[in-house]
Parts: C-alpha cells; sequence; structure tokens
C-alpha cells in the first residue's frame, strides 16, 4: 500500500471522527443555546432561533421570592448540606480502606461498586415508610441525610483511588514525630489531594442540584421545595409552557453550578502537591 493512499485514508478516517465529534457537540449546544436565546426573547417557543428583540421582562417575571430565590435557597441548603456531609464521610471510611490492607476490603468495595448501579427509585418506597415511621418526611434536614446516603458509595470509591496516590512515607514521617491518624488525615492526605476532593465535592453537589426524584417525594411542603422542583411549576396545563420564564429561570438554575466549577478549577488542574516532598 502506497504512502499516499494510506495518508488519504487517515485523512477520511480523521474526518468522520471529526463529523461525530461535531454532531455529538451539536446534540449539547443546541439546548444550551435554546437557553440563552429564548431567555431574552419577547416571542420564544421551541425553535432554537435568533430573538426577535431583547428584553428582561422573562428575568423580571422570575426574580420573586417565591418563583426563585426560596427554591434557591432551599437548593442550597439541601445540596449545600449533603455536599459537606458526603466528602466528610468519604474521607474518614476511604481513610482506612487506603491505609490498611484487609481481606474484607475488596468484599467492601465491591459492595461500594453495586451499591453504586442500584436505582434510586428501588429504594425510594421503603425510605419513604421509614422516613414517615421515624418522622423525617417532609424535612430538609432529613432529605439532606438521604442525599448523602445515596452519594456516599461512588464517593467513597473515588475519595479511595485519590487517596492511593499519596504517598504513605509522609504520614510515616508524620507518625515518628507523634502525629496520629485523625491527624495525618487531615494535615497530610487531604491538603495533597486537593484535586480528589474537589473532584468529590462537584460530583456530589451536581447530582444533588440535578435531582428532582427524591425532594418531590421527601418533601411536602411548597416552601421547602428546591428549585429542580419548582422548575416543574413553569408546565402549565393542557401544554402550556412559559417557554421564555422557562429559559430564564434554566439560566438562574445553571449558575451556582458553574461558579462552583469555576472556584475548584485550578484545583482539578493543579494535579497533587507532592513536587519534592518525596525523595529516592
Amino acid at each position: 500500500m502506497s504512502r499516499v493512499s494510506l495518508s488519504h485514508r487517515r485523512t477520511r478516517r480523521r474526518l468522520a471522527a471529526d463529523a461525530g465529534l461535531l454532531a455529538v457537540a451539536a446534540a449539547f449546544v443546541l439546548p444550551l443555546a435554546w437557553v440563552l436565546l429564548s431567555s431574552v426573547d419577547p416571542g420564544a417557543d421551541l425553535r432554537v432561533k435568533a430573538p426577535d428583540g431583547l428584553t428582561a421582562e422573562h428575568f423580571d417575571a422570575v426574580l420573586t421570592a417565591d418563583v426563585t430565590f426560596t427554591p434557591l435557597l432551599n437548593s442550597l441548603i439541601l445540596c449545600g448540606g449533603a455536599t459537606a456531609l458526603t466528602v466528610v464521610c468519604a474521607a474518614l471510611a476511604a481513610y482506612p480502606l487506603s491505609r490498611h490492607r484487609s481481606r474484607l476490603n475488596r468484599p467492601f468495595l465491591l459492595t461500594i461498586l453495586f451499591a453504586t448501579g442500584l436505582p434510586i427509585t428501588a429504594v425510594m418506597v421503603p425510605v419513604y415508610a421509614l422516613f414517615v415511621r421515624i418522622d423525617l418526611i417532609d424535612t430538609l434536614h432529613g432529605t439532606i441525610l438521604f442525599f448523602a446516603a445515596s452519594q456516599l458509595p461512588f464517593a467513597i470509591w473515588l475519595m479511595k483511588n485519590f487517596m492511593d496516590g499519596v504517598p504513605k512515607e509522609l504520614e510515616e514521617a508524620a507518625w515518628t514525630d507523634g502525629a496520629g491518624s485523625l491527624q495525618s488525615l487531615l494535615r497530610i492526605v487531604l491538603p495533597l489531594m486537593g484535586p480528589g476532593v474537589a473532584v468529590v465535592t462537584v460530583f456530589s453537589f451536581v447530582m444533588t442540584w440535578g435531582n428532582f426524584f427524591v425532594p418531590f417525594m421527601l418533601l411536602l411542603t411548597p416552601e421547602k421545595m428546591p428549585a429542580s422542583v419548582s422548575i416543574n411549576e413553569f408546565f402549565g396545563n393542557r401544554g402550556m409552557v412559559a417557554y421564555g420564564q422557562l429559559a430564564a429561570f434554566s439560566v438562574i438554575y445553571s449558575t451556582p453550578v458553574i461558579l462552583l466549577y469555576v472556584l475548584v478549577a485550578r484545583r482539578l488542574g493543579g494535579g497533587f502537591a507532592l513536587g519534592g516532598a518525596v525523595k529516592g
């Protein structure tokens, strides 16, 4: 086979791969473009089109306490509390799995991996009955506990893998100076695995932020509903949808996740800060 024909074949494969990637990108970009354009379009509908004009009426309509501010505050309380609880518990659970070898480690990790694949609907009915019995139904702290419990298996798995990348020699040096396991975890391991903590934090927050089913089932009072549930209010009866207000609310609803990513972007790209800590 000549070099020219081989080069042409590689070029065709590269063009086919680029076309496939562009098609996938368009599938994600078009909905985002609709949200941004419709939020300022006075005649917003289901079509992705240039706005007939620019208006801020949709944002004025949704920027009220009942429509946006209270649901967003509820979302921040639920997702922030669940994320903090998940990260703390995942770190405490992953540390012994990473640092202490046992015959039970592998079965435990496989059990955790299996738990991550369980559909939330499979456990929702018994959880609902349990919450009613122990008086946790329609409470923010009860929903936070369930959010954290549902995110914890995969968070432990992630945290353990990141923790394995921190050399144990650093802790051994601290142990010789009298530091305990908790001190070495807080002062050595977690600071060095900043990207891992950032990944677990972002993953846990995003997964709870967009969760509709859990708060819809466990919360009954409209004033306690998060934004992921209250967005359903823009879908009216008989197919009537306030597209402009829905798009404006979606823009506002996405802002906290974007801000979180911007805040942790440096930690995600910084790698493990081990430079020169361990010398051969």
